[in-house]
């Protein structure tokens, strides 16, 4: 199979992706081992994106387990191609990062910073800006930030801090100690096995998405950026392949569409959940354009503010916009076809889906509203 050309189909490939997706683990661990990465986001609505991809793939996980068990995994977080968590495996990858040498001031504030939190144990960043106060400075977006929490983010992205828990989604850190020394490790065998986790998160990938995806490689692992395009050249030779509707998909080499079963139940998955993350393949899949619209001024959004894609069996029928609202549970649910499909099946299965869902947030509360409409 490696290196297979052939053609398939749009219906298959959509079913491989679905199939393959959602495996099922015993425990959170597993699921980690499993995924190798999980993109991390702040926005909690209903709850976060990295509790909402692990929620479909962790027996009875609830949303903040992930942060609730972080110092007892075997985890680390970094940035990968998004941010997010990883194996240690996957984040050994990654390093060492070169290090270019900074300016005499910002070196000593960070070595100051090193030695405060290695006396401590670890520190909330609220700690180290109360001993250093660095003031602000103007942050990657434009925007200001406080200089003491950016330059903790410069010291874990080198590799000098890492995230030991959370407190309240806040990152604290602890010194990293010097790894062993691996300057000789062949930097194109990591970048082989750095695109392999990528293509298992995300297979099947069409050509338009595989390409610049596995160039974000650039900015996790800056001191290779210039051998990522042949990192890419190998993995098209090796990965399986074929053409659906004249475009060339990849996936693993192992793997033959058509051997993963699908299963009835419906799904409300994150708007970064490895199925429905890449916009593009979401089009070739499903034929329609699905948005994140956070960040989409109110008067443009079109799916609302976090819509959760819906998904029945090998299908995004449509999204639903979530929330709490009195302890109770508020589900806006939207769909393509401008109404719900109509079967039976599909109705018992996303009613399970609400109670999955709320049983994931710990609501006791057994009032819903706002889907009754949208059935």
């Amino acid at each position: 199979m490696k290196g297979r050309s052939a053609s398939t189909t749009i219906a298959r490939l959509r079913a491989h992706a679905v199939g393959r997706g959602f495996f099922q683990s015993p425990d959170l661990q597993h699921a980690l081992d499993t995924f190798g990465f999980v993109q991390a986001d702040p926005i909690r609505a209903p709850a976060r994106a990295q509790d909402l991809t692990l929620r479909h793939r962790v027996a009875d996980y609830c949303a903040g387990d992930l942060e609730h068990r972080f110092e007892a995994l075997s985890i680390e977080e970094d940035f990968f191609i998004n941010y997010g968590f990883m194996t240690p495996a996957v984040h050994a990858l990654l390093h060492p990062r070169a290090r270019k040498k900074w300016p005499r001031v910002r070196q000593a504030r960070a070595d100051a910073i090193l030695a405060f939190i290695r006396d401590r144990g670890l520190a909330h960043p609220r700690e180290v800006e109360q001993e250093f106060q660095h003031g602000r400075v103007t942050n990657y977006w434009g925007g200001s930030s406080n200089a003491t929490t950016h330059l903790l983010e410069l010291m874990h992205f080198r590799g000098l801090l890492r995230v030991v828990k959370r407190d309240a989604g806040i990152r604290v850190y602890g010194v990293r100690e010097p790894a062993p020394d691996v300057e000789g490790h062949d930097p194109d065998a990591k970048l082989d096995a750095m695109v392999d986790v990528i293509v298992r998160m995300y297979a099947p990938l069409p050509a338009p998405s595989f390409s610049p995806l596995v160039m974000r490689l650039r900015w996790g692992v800056p001191q290779w950026s210039d051998r990522v395009p042949k990192a890419l050249a190998r993995a098209k030779h090796r990965l399986a392949h074929a053409s659906a509707d004249g475009t060339e998909w990849y996936w693993p080499s192992d793997e033959t569409p058509g051997t993963f079963a699908l299963d009835d139940r419906v799904r409300l998955l994150a708007p970064f959940d490895p199925v429905v993350w890449d916009r593009r393949r979401f089009e070739l899949l499903w034929g329609w354009a699905y948005r994140f619209e956070a960040y989409t001024p109110v008067a443009k959004r079109r799916l609302g503010y976090y819509a959760l894609p819906l998904l029945w069996r090998d299908q995004v029928v449509g999204w639903a916009n979530a929330a709490i609202k009195e302890g109770a549970l508020v589900l806006e649910p939207g769909y393509v076809a401008g109404r719900a499909p109509g079967s039976r099946a599909f109705r018992r299965e996303f009613e399970a889906e609400v109670e999955r869902f709320k049983r994931f947030l710990r609501l006791r509360h057994e009032s819903l509203t706002g889907v009754a409409s949208g059935l």
